[in-house]
């Protein structure tokens, strides 16, 4: 065959060649590629996965940082079962030293009673921050460091809405415990419970967050005595905690405090799966308010409010339940002045969202009177925002003179009547009892909510400004009259101040 046959043939072949080479080369490649990316997925997921399984969650941190800052508390009481006859008339103008003279030693007089609890320390000069059923009614205070060094307390205030108490020991350089944003604490997410469980000191026990804005309705005494102003947004743990753990710290992995264990759910008295603290941010706000000013200073909207359920997000419009229900807003209340009105759906307190009654507690039980905070709200299906300024429990923006609080020792909340309730009960003026508590009131009459009080010592009340300045100037024996709606006659209470 000649060249010139050989030649074209050749040059077919080559070609041929060179384009299936290239072609397997190029396809080829793409195919190992592939293999790669497909090959280094499933390993790196396992060894992922590998990682999070022999990495154990710890603990040793948290618990070396936080057990010097929980204190073991011992309170001890001074209880008389019963006096020298409430009912004597001799006792008024002799009492019970000469009393005891001619009647001798009283039978009924019982030992004094040692409670325990736990404390955690929240500055180095010496300020402790415990429950307020730890040391309320105390007589005597002692608290006991990590260490063993034991300290007599001074108890600096108390507040019984948030079953808080601050103390403080002459100390100082002493080992404070560092806050956490609770806001920022996760359901889910570890927690440590530090304290002292029937009197065994520096225990720790540890859980999860199972949940947040819990309200268990322990605060505020017996049925007839609750309060309405008892601030309930508890951190829920399963963390153990037990008797003698009261006061006692919940704190993050980082050691920091997110809560102050407060309560136990249980059919026994002792730990059965849940317990609650309240909240680091309310535990801050408290304490700077009980330093400073010796009585906690709250806000208040100036409203009746109630977790929104499925019937009434229906009858609003609500595709699901969302936000909290104004069932109510007071005559000159905060709420009121900043336009919000019965059947609003407050969504937002300061940008945070709310969806349950205790969690909108829990935001405003975070400022102060006269502090301003943005509201947002739903009004027949239209979002709105408005700026409020917080008042007092005297509906005024004022701070609260913890000396002259004649509120809270009689344990009562009052408020202006309105012209319509001045008419109704043909009164010129007086002031309501809204909400009844442990107190004076509670502990000797038997006043009842929703009591309309007229008069003081035959002196006329034209509202709360009148009424609290009235009391302020009183000693021993006051008499109050009024009415309760709906009925005819007056009524007449006695107690001392």
């Amino acid at each position: 065959m000649s060249i010139r046959k050989i030649f074209p043939t050749a040059l077919i072949s080559f070609a041929s060649a060179f384009a299936a080479i290239a072609v397997f080369n190029h396809f080829g490649f793409l195919k190992q590629e592939v293999a790669v990316i497909e090959n280094k997925t499933p390993t790196s997921l396992a060894a992922l996965t590998l990682s999070n399984q022999v990495q154990p969650v710890d603990f040793r941190y948290a618990a070396a940082s936080s057990t010097p800052s929980v204190v073991h508390i011992k309170s001890t009481f001074k209880v008389e079962k019963a006096s020298y006859g409430m009912n004597d008339p001799f006792r008024d103008f002799f009492g019970d030293d000469i009393l005891k003279y001619f009647q001798g030693p009283n039978p009924y007089r019982s030992t004094p009673q040692v409670g325990t609890g736990s404390g955690v320390i929240v500055s180095e000069d010496g300020y402790i921050v415990t429950n307020n059923h730890v040391v309320e009614n105390a007589s005597e205070i002692e608290v006991a460091l990590n260490n063993n060094k034991t300290y007599k307390a001074k108890l600096i205030g108390r507040d019984a809405d948030t079953d808080l108490a601050l103390l403080k020991v002459e100390e100082k350089n002493m080992p404070a415990v560092s806050f956490a944003n609770s806001d920022s604490v996760l359901v889910g997410e570890w927690v440590m419970a530090v304290g002292n469980p029937f009197n065994l000191e520096s225990t720790v026990t540890a859980g999860i967050v199972s949940a947040k804005g819990r309200n268990i309705n322990i605060l505020g005494g017996d049925a007839r005595q609750k309060s309405n102003t008892a601030i309930e947004s508890f951190i829920q743990t399963d963390a153990a905690v037990n008797p003698g753990n009261s006061g006692g710290a919940l704190v993050n992995l980082s050691g920091e405090l997110v809560g102050i264990n407060t309560a136990i759910a249980s059919p026994t008295g002792s730990y059965a799966g849940y317990s609650f603290a309240v909240p680091s941010n309310i535990v801050k706000k408290v304490i700077f308010d009980l330093q400073k000013f010796g009585v906690t200073q709250r806000g208040f909207l100036g409203v009746s409010i109630r977790t929104m359920d499925d019937q009434t997000a229906k009858e609003l419009g609500f595709d699901k339940p969302m936000g909290v229900y104004l069932d109510g807003v007071n005559a000159g209340s905060a709420a009121e002045e900043a336009g919000l009105k019965k059947k609003d759906v407050v969504t937002k307190i300061n940008g945070i969202s709310v969806n349950s009654s205790p969690e909108l507690q829990e935001q405003i039980a975070k400022y102060r009177p006269g502090d301003k905070l943005q509201v947002e709200y739903i009004r027949d299906g239209k979002l709105a925002t408005s700026t409020l300024t917080l008042k007092n429990k005297y509906n005024t923006v004022s701070t609260v003179d913890n000396s002259k609080d004649v509120l809270d020792q009689l344990g009562i909340t009052v408020e202006n009547l309105t012209d319509t309730e001045k008419r109704n009960l043909g009164v010129s003026g007086g002031v309501k009892i809204t909400d009844l508590k442990s107190g004076k009131l509670a502990e000797f009459t038997d006043i009842r909510k929703g009591f309309v009080i007229t008069q003081i010592d035959d002196e006329p009340v034209r509202d709360v400004n009148d009424f609290t300045n009235m009391l302020k100037q009183k000693s021993g024996k006051v008499l109050v009259e009024g009415l309760y709606p709906n009925k005819p006659m007056s009524y007449l209470y006695a107690f001392r101040m």
